[in-house]
């Protein structure tokens, strides 16, 4: 068993990148210092097959799933694809989609940015919005071009929070603002997720696993960046970071003298 006094580990895939003609796994460091911030350690994953979360899952405590320029394809819920330009990682697909059913059956806690929460989403029975500035009503929630990341990631639109929810608990019931980068959302909502935030056009842009036995939030802003300055990012870090502080406790204890 491992030793309580250590950080818990949180499980981080990475995605499959091809740099010139090489391929490549990545994780953005936004993400594993979002991890740090928690108080956990990240274990970034690289090319785990399906078959490897039997072994990968009994070492961690926690998952985290990042945000990508890749989108899930659309064959996971029964659509073609509608921008091809658009990129892919069927590799990461075929990695997190198994990786969240058998997360929340085993109660490890869960916390899910951008393109991991709509995975969520689909991984459960959902489907996605391949392009939700197409759909009448919605704003544009894709970041502007060819600016700095500062405008890129700066606040962009409030969210409403649901009451009586994990955001609620963890953050409180006043709105608040978040900075927007995806050209994709939830369309149909799987069953058994609880909606936790809206936009003002009504996007999902949170929600819960209502009946999991362990932690989940599931977040289609980017709370990762520049978290450290950002009270409500570090709320949900810090609620995170608890839950796979009592994830641990719970199954690391340590052996007996």
């Amino acid at each position: 068993m491992s030793d309580t006094t250590a950080p818990p580990i949180v499980l981080v895939p990475a995605c499959n990148r091809m740099l010139g003609e090489h391929p490549f796994h990545m994780v953005g460091k936004k993400y594993a210092d979002a991890v740090r911030l928690a108080g956990a350690m990240p274990l970034v994953v690289p090319g785990a097959e399906p078959s490897d979360l039997t072994a990968l899952l009994p070492l961690v405590d926690g998952v985290l799933l990042t945000g990508s320029p890749s989108n899930v394809h659309p064959s996971h819920f029964g659509e073609t694809v509608h921008n091809p330009e658009l990129p892919l990682d069927a590799s990461r697909d075929a990695l997190t989609l198994p990786l969240i059913r058998e997360a929340l059956d085993r109660g490890i806690p869960l916390l899910t940015i951008c393109r991991g929460t709509q995975e969520v989403n689909v991984a459960l029975g959902g489907s996605l919005h391949q392009a939700v500035h197409e759909v009448a009503g919605n704003m544009d929630h894709r970041s502007p071009d060819g600016q700095p990341a500062e405008v890129q990631y700066g606040f962009a639109h409030p969210v409403h929070v649901e009451p009586g929810g994990v955001l609620d608990r963890v953050v409180g019931p006043a709105d608040f603002q978040v900075n927007s980068i995806h050209g994709q959302a939830v369309n149909r909502l799987a069953d058994g997720l609880r909606v936790e935030a809206r936009a003002p056009d009504g996007v999902i842009e949170a929600f819960s696993v209502k009946d999991a036995p362990g932690f989940t939030l599931s977040l289609q802003w980017h709370p990762e960046w520049q978290a450290a300055g950002n009270p409500v990012s570090m709320a949900m870090l810090r609620a995170f970071g608890d839950a796979v502080r009592a994830y641990r406790d719970r199954h690391r204890k340590p052996q007996p003298a």
